[in-house]
Formats: structure tokens, sequence, C-alpha cells
């Protein structure tokens, strides 16, 4: 069993299962360790998708304010390619992404096949946000739900591994990880008042993310359960997590990355003419 506990809709979830202190008896040390083995496994993984040219992955982080999604996506992908990476922050919809249905910014936004795409939040506050402060009918987060699933199994087919992860911190944490923001002038201006208006339905919260998570987990888009008030701990949770989802493609993109540079070596065109210098990634696999 992981660090973080994996949803893909084998049966009812329930949040309050789930300790947000849990540290997986680990010191930070030891923690430390462990994920700069994670994340150089991460990057290699990386590198042969991104070789290989028959999947892109998408990550979704989903959590509360002050939840650790800038800290996760700093650590965790902190060795990825950047050529093959990229990170998209989904914030208020503008005119435009509000004349559209509720997917399509995301749409526009996703890999395509050898590349790592991040969401920092996602269409999901398009059905958490509507549940907390009840804007629409029950029916039609339902039919939402659905079209999430839908959407979801779309690009599972074309080859988009999905892996969806909450960062699941403690009330008490959220509060002090915010007055040390706003006690720091370096970090004051991450806080609006919104951040302490939204603390006042914390419960909703939590009610809202756990539908969402039994209600649009499966075993092609999975959620990711993650404990994270220690940060130290949930950078170790997420990384271990996503490693163990993408070792089962090791050997596909080996064999994918090896096709392709049999086909490029049998192509003269693609051949290095003498004296030109060769500007190509390196696998040494």
């Amino acid at each position: 069993m992981g660090y973080a506990t994996r949803v893909d809709g084998e049966g009812a979830f329930r949040l309050a299962g789930i300790d947000p202190g849990d540290g997986g008896g680990l010191d930070e040390s030891e923690s430390e360790q462990r994920l700069a083995d994670l994340t150089a496994e991460l990057r290699e993984l990386q590198e042969l998708m991104f070789a290989a040219e028959t999947h892109g992955i998408l990550v979704i982080l989903q959590g509360m304010d002050a939840s650790g999604k800038d800290v996760t996506i700093g650590n965790v992908f902190a060795a990825s390619d950047p050529a093959s990476c990229r990170v998209a922050a989904f914030k208020e919809p503008t005119p435009e992404e509000e004349a559209h249905h509720f997917l399509w910014r995301a749409d526009q936004l996703t890999p395509g096949h050898g590349e790592l795409v991040i969401f920092d939040r996602s269409y999901y506050e398009q059905v958490i946000l509507p549940q907390v402060h009840d804007e629409l009918p029950k029916k039609e987060i339902r039919r939402r739900f659905a079209h999430i699933n839908e959407f979801e199994r779309l690009l599972h087919e074309h080859g988009i591994i999905i892996v969806k992860v909450f960062l699941h911190v403690s009330e008490d944490e959220q509060r002090r990880r915010l007055e040390e923001r706003e006690a720091n002038l370096e970090t004051a201006w991450k806080i609006s008042p919104r951040d302490w208006q939204e603390r006042r339905f914390w419960n909703a919260y939590m009610a809202a993310y756990e539908a969402t998570i039994d209600a649009c987990a499966s075993p092609h888009a999975p959620w990711y359960v993650t404990p994270a008030d220690h940060q130290w701990f949930h950078n170790l949770a997420v990384a271990e997590a996503l490693v163990k989802h993408l070792r089962p493609f090791r050997k596909e993109w080996i064999k994918a990355r090896n096709l392709r540079g049999k086909e490029q070596r049998a192509d003269p065109g693609a051949r290095i003419s003498p004296g030109r210098p060769f500007r190509g990634a390196r696998f040494d696999l």
C-alpha cells in the first residue's frame, strides 16, 4: 500500500477515514531521501514517455487554499524536463471561457503525446464550488459528473494517462499556513479576503470533495488522496503515486522509443551531415 490512498471507483469513498496529519511513519530526513530517488525515476519515466510519443500524462492537483499545490509542483516536478512539461493554472473563468461549456478551457490545455501537463486546480472547480455554494441543482451536478467521466474516458482512449491528486489538509493546518503567509511580506500577496471567507464553508467543501472523488474515480482516471499537513510527506506521497502509476508503461515506452530510433536510423534524410552538431535528447537506458 502506498502513502496516498488510491480511489478508483471500487467501493464507496469516505474522506473521514484519511488522516491529514499522517506522516507514513517517516521523519523528514527519511522522506527527503526517498523523494530524491523517486523524482529521479520520475524524470527517467518522463524522458521515456517523451521519446516514445505513444502517451501523454495529465496530473491534476486539487485541494483547499494553502494545501500545498505550488509546493508539490516545485518539489515533485523539479527534475522534470522542461522541454516536455508545462503547468496550467486554473483561475476565475474569463468571459470567453464562460461562453463555452465548462470543460472547454481544460480541453485546450490537455497534453499531446509526449507531453506532461500539470493542472493547478482544474475543471473540478466547476463541480466543487457549485456544491459548496448551492449554485446549481443536484441534477446538474450529476450531469457534470457524467460529462467529466466521459471526458476523462476520451482522454484515456487517446493515450492520455490521468493521475488526479487531492491534497487533504486539515482545517487547523490550513489556518496556520494562511496566518504564516499573511505575516510575511514576501508571501502576503497570495492572501485574499476570499481565502478567509471560504473557511466558513469547510464542512461543505469536505462533503463536496468526498462526493466528487466518489463520483469521478475510475481505474483509468483514479484519485490519489494524500495527507497534506506535512509538506515533506505530501511531496513524497505524490511522487510515489506518480512513479507507481507510470512504471507499468516503462517496457512499452522503451520498445516504442527503440522502434522510433530504428526508423530514424533507416531514413537517409535523418542522418547528420559531417560537421553538423547534434542537438537532441540522450537516453542511456
